[in-house]
């Protein structure tokens, strides 16, 4: 992936911050777009689990799909998965990024989602008076902790990149101008449409597991950093129900660094020792993970990926619990209490032929594909013409509660 830098035109130096293996799968397209264009000088920023081996080492698929990375930024270091092991991962997060900020002072800086070191990476971007652009606001995600992050980074953005509509009324509810919003769709959405797909053959020898020997199921469990005590006995009736179906082959991707994920994947990992029917990996990739997902009897779990992305592959989805409350949802979703019962009827409606007609065939209301096209656009015009004005005005809404 390489461009001809020698062009005299002014060029805009465009920072993208990337933390977790989820949030770089889902910027890439606009990454690859933003790095072929002679006018932008692209940054990218690595950090958060990236950089950890206990996570997979993901920063390789970033230099392997070649991209230049700006800067390694290490916050993990030192920290666990405590409350008091997050509060050190901001803190670092702020200073590092702050210094970081100071020597390369970007024209703009491009984050995506709600996640409690892209908040800290933000506040170290608007104590240097750089303009934020945000993707994936507006969402809610009620069982979470990162509701309050999402809003909060918000509203300390300039631009803001919406996936529905729905999320774009509520960015404007938060005071925000309603021509700095845009609803853009979702880029998991163009993934899921335009990745080339790995037959399972492939599948199968990159994994060293006899996937396809049975009918699958992809399962991503993350902690719901709200429910807290509660978060061993949900762990329980899951691995319940996972034994009780051992006609299904099940794909397990480990937890992300939120408070208590490491306890989900040590379960994760014992319980696949085992249970020959149960292959746990750290991290796919996006190009894996889409075609794992494309053969798959369904997705199970309670990510964002089960909403946003399944629907495109037309596959059904199992969405356990409240860690995904709040969010827009395909006819395609069936959503469960996170009790052993619940989980596997769900599983059975989820197998049946009915419902997977009826999977096949839904519209995902979070776009069609072409977000990174839309983002590109928007950002390389108010760059070109439009100066920014970081003294923003509150949009007040006339109405009535």
């Amino acid at each position: 992936m390489m461009k001809d830098c020698t062009s005299t035109e002014r060029r805009f130096k465009i920072c993208v911050l990337t933390t977790t293996r989820a949030d770089y799968g889902i910027l890439r397209p606009l990454l690859c777009r933003l790095f072929q264009d002679q006018q932008i000088d692209l940054r990218i920023a690595v950090s958060g689990t990236h950089l950890s081996n206990l996570f997979g080492m993901t920063v390789q698929e970033i230099e392997a799909d070649g991209f230049s990375i700006d800067a390694k930024l290490s916050i993990l270091e030192g920290c666990d998965d405590t409350p008091m092991g997050m509060a050190d991962v901001m803190a670092h997060a702020l200073a590092q990024f702050s210094a970081y900020f100071h020597t390369r002072s970007p024209d703009l800086l491009v984050v995506l989602g709600d996640r409690f070191e892209v908040f800290a990476i933000c506040a170290a971007a608007v104590s240097a008076c750089i303009p934020i652009a945000h993707i994936h606001g507006g969402e809610a995600t009620e069982g979470l902790m990162d509701e309050c992050f999402r809003h909060s980074i918000t509203k300390m953005s300039y631009l803001h990149f919406t996936a529905t509509e729905v999320y774009r009324k509520r960015v404007i509810q938060l005071g925000e101008e309603p021509d700095r919003v845009f609803n853009v769709g979702a880029m998991g959405v163009e993934n899921a449409l335009h990745v080339h797909f790995l037959s399972p053959e492939q599948i199968e020898a990159d994994l060293d597991f006899p996937l396809f020997q049975r009918p699958y199921v992809v399962i991503t469990f993350h902690p719901v950093t709200l429910e807290e005590s509660m978060r061993e006995a949900q762990m329980n009736e899951l691995l319940l129900a996972i034994e009780h179906r051992s006609d299904l082959n099940f794909l397990i991707t480990e937890s992300n660094a939120d408070i208590g994920g490491q306890h989900i994947n040590a379960c994760w990992r014992s319980f696949a020792a085992n249970h020959s029917n149960c292959c746990v990996v750290s991290s796919l990739g996006v190009q894996r993970y889409m075609s794992v997902l494309k053969y798959a009897v369904c997705a199970m779990g309670n990510s964002s990926s089960g909403i946003i992305e399944s629907p495109s592959l037309g596959i059904p989805t199992i969405n356990i619990g409240d860690r995904q409350r709040g969010r827009v949802q395909a006819d395609s979703v069936i959503n469960c209490a996170p009790f052993k019962r619940d989980i596997l009827q769900a599983l059975e409606l989820a197998c049946s032929e009915p419902f997977r007609k009826k999977a096949a065939l839904v519209k995902n209301p979070y776009g069609d594909g072409s977000s990174s096209e839309r983002i590109y656009h928007i950002l390389k015009t108010t760059l070109s013409t439009t100066q920014l004005d970081l003294k923003k005005s509150f949009y007040d809404i006339d109405f009535s509660v």
